[in-house]
């Protein structure tokens, strides 16, 4: 998947691993991999650096339908659609941020793979860190997120999918 050089491959992948959901991702420095559901279905998805001004992606998926959606979740969280030349450029004006934009050349702002996911991380990460964030996303994921059973997700440490609306609604999440 392409991208416009520069790229903050480290930026990114710290971001992403210190908010990793135990089972539903994994990050090395060199890879990404998660679980993901799309229309009932669910599968997993690796992404990498490549050896050029893009980013390989492995996808393993039961839908081939799913295919546009999930690269567009790919391209969405890994901010690939974003110029930042233009945007430091931009920024450069700015005496204070400038000697910033010139320290982290290629930054991204990562997005999310879903809203719902979106919303549940901003609630339960609400005036506690990072960690005891994930450590509750961790037991929603546990509680009510669906398994996967796929041998090459396993290979990787994913068992489970984030939690749909219908698999919590009407539960008792308060512990």
């Amino acid at each position: 998947l392409p991208y416009r050089a520069p790229y903050d491959w480290e930026g990114v992948i710290g971001f992403l691993a210190a908010r990793a959901i135990p089972g539903v991702e994994t990050v090395t420095p060199r890879r990404y991999a998660r679980t993901l559901a799309v229309e009932g279905a669910l599968g997993a998805v690796t992404v990498s650096p490549g050896g050029g001004d893009f980013l390989v992606a492995e996808i393993r998926f039961p839908k081939v339908q799913a295919l546009p959606a999930v690269i567009a979740r790919i391209r969405r969280v890994f901010d690939l659609t974003a110029d930042p030349g233009l945007i430091g450029a931009h920024l450069s004006q700015d005496p204070a941020l400038a000697p910033l934009v010139a320290a982290r050349p290629g930054l991204r702002a990562p997005g999310a793979w879903d809203g719902f996911e979106l919303a549940v991380r901003a609630i339960l990460g609400q005036q506690i860190t990072v960690t005891a964030a994930r450590g509750l996303a961790a037991k929603l994921v546990e509680a009510y997120g669906g398994r996967i059973d796929d041998p090459f997700a396993a290979t990787l440490g994913l068992t489970r999918a984030f939690p749909t609306p219908a698999e919590i609604v009407g539960q008792d999440v308060a512990a």
